[in-house]
């Protein structure tokens, strides 16, 4: 199986590319952007050696289906998907913090918690709960959204008005559209045996209107339990069952590695590639509901670049 690693394309009116950990990003006379999502992987913000066979694919055609399935809700960037590792959208001026939100107590939220601080992002959380406890409403727990090479930080949407970062009115408008969008998720996840725990939101503005940016509802930005499994482990404090890419974080740190300074990567052995590629597509199944079809080729580069100068000269 190829695996996709890396990308050096020039399309006609090409102003800039940014290559991120996972994705390639061409822009396009400063109007379109046409994202690659690679089949590179990451972990504790370190790009792993090898790269997964279809992970592009599976993490493109999610969020496709999911911007699709809000378009409703807020516009959103995706013009296309002339390939399946591919999505082209409208170029927006993207806002400087990302929505999380949040129905459960869990993950970082759950260790800030447990530190004995009972206030995260200026939000309130009532005393006596425990980790993956539903909230009684969703609570959204921004971040900013940090320059490349540093981490996110928390920040209360207090700070992000009195700040500047976002006015008053739209950052209401922008709280109103990430519950509905959470509301919509969660409703899709309930149909598929599924609860959307969390997740993120990017938005920026095009032409004066907000749009929802980036990918959305994916493995790699969104955590679920399996809604048949909540409530009996919850009642006897056993871990849930999760749906979502912690197995390769879990199968780094059994391996001695969480990326700190001095720590060698894993090997990582043809086995084990293919082992994360069938848990990516499990991943796709549950959340979809459809199986999962390999789009294959001997020359994925090829391919994609085909593909996209011929939706581009369109």
């Amino acid at each position: 199986m190829n695996a996709l690693t890396s990308t050096e394309f020039h399309f006609a009116g090409q102003t800039g590319v940014y290559h991120g950990k996972v994705r390639d990003v061409y822009n396009i006379n400063n109007d379109r952007l046409v994202m690659v999502a690679t089949d590179r992987i990451s972990a504790f913000d370190v790009v792993l050696p090898k790269g997964i066979p279809f992970k592009g694919q599976i993490l493109n055609q999610i969020a496709a289906k999911f911007l699709d399935a809000t378009q409703d809700i807020v516009p959103n960037w995706k013009l296309a998907t002339p390939d399946p590792m591919v999505t082209v959208g409208m170029r927006c001026e993207g806002y400087p913090v990302e929505m999380i939100v949040r129905g459960y107590l869990c993950g970082s939220a759950w260790r800030t918690y447990q530190s004995g601080q009972h206030e995260i992002c200026g939000v309130r959380i009532a005393d006596g709960m425990r980790e993956n406890q539903r909230f009684e409403h969703p609570i959204i727990t921004p971040t900013t959204k940090a320059e490349q090479g540093e981490h996110d930080q928390d920040i209360s949407k207090e700070e992000i008005i009195s700040r500047g970062l976002i006015p008053a009115d739209e950052y209401e408008e922008l709280e109103r559209i990430t519950l509905a969008l959470y509301n919509r998720g969660q409703e899709i996840a309930a149909r598929r045996g599924l609860i959307l725990v969390d997740t993120k939101y990017e938005f920026g503005k095009r032409d004066g209107k907000i749009m929802l940016m980036d990918e959305i509802h994916t493995p790699d930005s969104s955590r679920y339990f399996y809604a048949n499994e909540y409530e009996p482990r919850f009642a006897q404090v056993l871990p849930q069952k999760q749906l979502y890419n912690k197995f390769v974080r879990e199968w780094l740190m059994a391996n001695g590695f969480q990326g700190k300074q001095g720590q060698a990567v894993p090997i990582m052995t043809d086995e084990i590639v293919a082992g994360i590629t069938e848990r990516y597509i499990e991943l796709y199944e549950h959340i979809t509901g459809e199986t999962f079809v390999k789009n294959e080729h001997e020359n994925l580069s090829e391919r994609i670049e085909k593909n996209i100068k011929d939706y581009l000269s369109l």
